[in-house]
């Protein structure tokens, strides 16, 4: 039987190399006043953010530059940009970058906008109105699929929180994703953020929300990432590979906007609150190994999918076979593209694997998994990654 499906997506993607030329003329669409929202002004991106305000100011667009956002950002860089976005009141947020940036720039539109800071717009809080401002996103990495969501992560460094706004306004007006961007990205990002893609579209498929439409678009990435990645690594600069890799990110993000995530999400966000030093799809690589082997049993068919695509190529396999080694085909992934390595390695202190614990369970994510934890079960979760 199909399954039923309810679908939504109001952001205009343009999608293709050179399509970063046409930024100018797309966003003013929505005012003349930009906030363009990035992370340092400095190394090797500085070319990058000098061409994307050229482009712009071609336009005739004024543009004020905030530069302030750091990996995970926090409510601290939020505000900042809320508050030069205010004061030289912009009529429009671009987010140019990666997640982070691009998560900023919409937690920014909202606080820009709204009494209060972004933190008193979280998920189960006060929702934000129709005086958001309008946001675009312009992706350099591909991963996260901030671009296509209407979520956007923030930190509260006083609590070591990490938690989410998600609302429909803060879905971009417009996207643009343009491969070239992402040739000269480091190898190491390259591949944090393309196993975030793979965990985004497994999710999706794990997830009891989905339907016919996200399991579709979830399947199709799932295939690009295990297919692209590794030679993505192997070859950087090719646009090609590029272009399949960011297609099976939006195609992701595209998954989680309209299904949504599971248990390693959550602990995800858990580690990246606790210890901001590790990248968010670092933090899903330590720990999925041990969430495939806890939850296989109970969605062998998302698993044997998993690790059909993994493998290449299987001969006689039943689905429970490949389930029951979807984990070290995980595992091996995670080696051939440099992210297998334990929370311990990742300067997390063993005596806090309780509080891990107890925040992996804050966030509903884990409740949306085929099995669903106790804290006990999540206990040996994070030991099993330490």
């Amino acid at each position: 039987m199909m399954k039923s499906f309810n679908y939504f997506q109001n952001t205009r993607i343009v999608f293709g190399a050179g399509t970063i030329e046409q930024a100018g003329d797309l966003v003013k669409e929505y005012g003349k006043k930009v906030l363009l929202v990035t992370t340092r002004y400095e190394g090797g991106l500085q070319n990058q953010y000098d061409r994307i305000m050229g482009i712009m100011a071609s336009s005739r667009l004024q543009v004020f530059h905030f530069d302030g956002i750091i990996p995970n950002p926090t409510t601290k860089e939020i505000t900042m940009g809320a508050e030069m976005a205010m004061e030289h009141q912009v009529d429009v947020i671009v987010g140019f970058g990666g997640g982070s940036s691009m998560d900023a720039a919409k937690a920014i539109a909202v606080e820009a906008s709204h009494e209060g800071t972004s933190w008193d717009y979280l998920f189960y809080k006060d929702q934000p109105t129709d005086s958001t401002l309008p946001i675009v996103a312009i992706g350099t990495t591909s991963g996260t699929g901030s671009q296509v969501t209407q979520v956007s992560v923030v930190t509260n460094s006083s609590g070591k929180d990490k938690s989410a706004l998600y609302n429909e306004l803060l879905y971009p007006k417009l996207c643009i994703i343009d491969p070239e961007l992402m040739t000269s990205l480091p190898d190491y990002v390259t591949a944090t953020t393309g196993f975030d893609v793979l965990c985004h579209a497994f999710e999706s498929l794990l997830h009891p929300g989905k339907g016919e439409y996200v399991e579709m678009m979830a399947q199709k990435a799932i295939g690009e990432v295990c297919q692209t990645l590794p030679k993505v690594l192997d070859d950087p600069g090719d646009v090609e590979l590029r272009s399949a890799l960011a297609w099976a990110d939006t195609l992701a993000g595209l998954c989680i906007a309209n299904s949504g995530v599971t248990m390693p999400h959550g602990i995800a966000m858990a580690i990246s609150g606790l210890y901001p030093h590790i990248s968010h799809g670092q933090a899903l690589a330590s720990i999925y190994v041990a969430c495939a082997s806890y939850t296989w049993e109970s969605s062998i068919a998302e698993h044997a999918f998993l690790a059909d695509n993994l493998l290449k190529s299987v001969n006689g396999k039943t689905n429970q076979d490949l389930a029951e080694r979807s984990s070290d085909e995980i595992a091996q992934f995670l080696g051939k593209i440099g992210l297998d390595k334990s929370l311990g390695s990742l300067n997390m202190p063993k005596e806090e694997v309780d509080l891990l614990a107890d925040r992996s369970m804050v966030l509903p994510d884990y409740k949306n998994n085929p099995r669903v934890a106790s804290k006990e079960d999540m206990v040996e979760i994070v030991q099993h990654s330490y």
